[in-house]
């Protein structure tokens, strides 16, 4: 593996006061390409991004502050995924949405944390791709 040029951004530490819960949401919800244990730390793979969620006793039970990390995940079918949401009874900040052919919805996980699904239409991916 080549050292990148550029700082690249690889993944983020979730840290909760119950890594076990948080853990076993995402990986129901979410599908993650794969799931493991180093160490201490769950590790979920999304894609080239890696989501590690560990315990930390300076953390309170809920996030107080949850509009400050929103954790958007690019998914192949929202609805699916806002099923697999709802089934494990948790909250929407923002229902899923139609947004101009593309699916948006925000859910709250078990810690609090906003967690952004969205499904972009090809005519967005297009747009994107050329700006």
């Amino acid at each position: 593996m080549t050292r990148p040029d550029k700082p690249a951004l690889d993944g983020m530490l979730l840290a909760s006061a119950d890594p076990e819960r948080l853990h076993a949401w995402y990986a129901e919800v979410l599908d993650p390409s794969s799931d493991t244990r180093v160490d201490q730390y769950r590790v979920l793979r999304f894609g080239p991004f890696h989501l590690l969620i560990d315990t930390r006793d300076d953390v309170a039970p809920a996030n107080p502050e949850p509009g400050r990390v929103i954790l958007n995940f690019d998914v192949p079918d929202a609805r699916a995924v806002a099923a697999r949401i709802d089934a494990t009874g948790a909250k929407w900040l923002a229902e899923l949405e139609d947004r101009d052919g593309s699916l948006f919805g925000t859910a709250i996980d078990p810690d609090g944390n906003y967690v952004q699904i969205i499904e972009l239409s090809d005519e967005h991916r297009a747009e994107m791709a050329e700006g």
